[in-house]
């Protein structure tokens, strides 16, 4: 009597090229070998140390308006504010120039940015969705204009502001940064306009829409990361810029920041510069770039796939 095996005992069956599963399956733990753990470290410890070196200017601004122009002025470095104070921040505030400083800051970077960001986009959107005759020579001026060293144009700029009685004045210092800016402006967003479909707008206006509420809804969307970082190359520009302000803003009662702060350090009637206002100063200085950037940064990212896909 012959016995056949039942199904418990059976063999696995092997089908005809294919290997078994336990001989392909990789091991479970790997360890990734040890030169390549050492170069990671390596790079680590490098990254590490460029970091402290970018961030310890920074860091000693902070420590050094915190305290005294004394223990500034001392032989021993402080590398720790113990027993500092705001006596400095104070001081600068209640100085009287400051605040008319800053509003003038505000208001001619907000201009900048505003006619930059309007001009330039304008700009790019007719170089990169239209073809007309003067095409190519627009783009080659808007070349040649960022060449122009802007040390060359200091006296034609104030003939020009004085001409027509917009020296001291925020419409007459806007002007002369948007003509500054609009020209990198105009070439980062080329490349983001370029980037975008046309199809897009196409497919939305065979969906209903008309021209206008197709490039609202699909295209400004998927623009405004650009929009965004085209906004924060102008404040940056505008907020920072100091030589231009230098000679367009002779007057005492209409300064930015950047001249307020050399006029500060030169009103001392000891000739002593007291290095803890100073400090404090420019710590105020970076704070509406530390503010915009904290409002910004989550729209550098945000509308890059937003009004593409309906539904």
């Amino acid at each position: 009597m012959t016995t056949t095996p039942d199904a418990t005992t059976a063999a696995p069956v092997v089908r005809a090229g294919s290997a078994p599963r336990h001989a392909t399956r990789p091991p479970a733990h790997r360890r990734p070998p040890l030169g390549r753990l050492v170069g990671k470290a390596l790079l680590s410890l490098v990254a590490l140390a460029v970091a402290v070196v970018w961030a310890f200017p920074v860091y000693w601004m902070l420590i050094s308006s915190l305290l005294p122009n004394v223990r500034l002025t001392s032989g021993a470095p402080t590398f720790w504010p113990t027993r500092g104070s705001f006596d400095n921040f104070g001081a600068v505030l209640d100085s009287g120039s400051f605040v008319p400083a800053l509003r003038m800051s505000l208001a001619v970077t907000g201009l900048t940015v505003v006619a930059a960001l309007v001009l330039a986009f304008l700009a790019a959107l007719a170089v990169s969705r239209f073809r007309f005759r003067g095409r190519r020579s627009f783009i080659l001026a808007v070349l040649i204009i960022q060449m122009l060293p802007a040390e060359g144009l200091f006296i034609a700029q104030y003939k020009m502001l004085s001409s027509t009685q917009l020296l001291n004045t925020v419409i007459g210092v806007s002007v002369l940064y948007a003509a500054a800016v609009v020209p990198f402006t105009v070439w980062m967003l080329r490349g983001f306009v370029a980037g975008v479909p046309a199809e897009l707008e196409e497919a939305a206006m065979v969906d209903g829409l008309s021209r206008t509420q197709a490039f609202v809804r699909i295209t400004l969307p998927l623009l405004a990361p650009g929009l965004v970082a085209s906004g924060v190359y102008a404040f940056l520009q505008a907020w920072n810029e100091f030589t231009v302000a230098l000679v367009v803003l002779p007057a005492d009662s209409a300064k930015t920041l950047p001249v307020w702060l050399r006029s500060f350090v030169q009103t001392s009637a000891s000739r002593e510069v007291d290095w803890g206002q100073v400090m404090a100063a420019s710590t105020l200085l970076a704070v509406p770039v530390i503010v915009f950037f904290l409002l910004v940064q989550g729209r550098m990212t945000s509308g890059l796939v937003s009004g593409a896909v309906k539904g």
